[in-house]
């Protein structure tokens, strides 16, 4: 899954959660039930699982071209500086 890819998994489970939330307090203020509303809504979040965890072609639009093992080898390695100064913490 691609960045852009990332971006659209979250934006539909975000609108897929609203929507099944709203249609399960309808459903559960009209019939009056409590049962019924967790139930439509445990059913729009599975619904929502099911299209946004796994890797869907469509998630993938946009694949990173990652450099070549090869070629990473000629390039060196960054090294981590150290510093030897300590900060000095001002107490008044």
């Amino acid at each position: 899954m691609d960045w852009q890819g990332q971006k659209l998994a979250e934006q539909l489970m975000q609108i897929l959660l609203l929507i099944a939330a709203v249609v399960a307090f309808v459903a559960g203020y009209t019939t009056a039930s409590f049962r019924t509303m967790m139930l439509i809504y445990a059913a729009g979040v599975a619904l929502t699982t099911m299209i946004t965890v796994p890797n869907w072609p469509f998630f993938n639009r946009h694949p990173l071209k990652w450099l070549d093992p090869s070629e990473a080898e000629k390039h060196p390695k960054p090294e981590v500086a150290v510093s030897s100064s300590k900060k000095k913490s001002s107490k008044k």
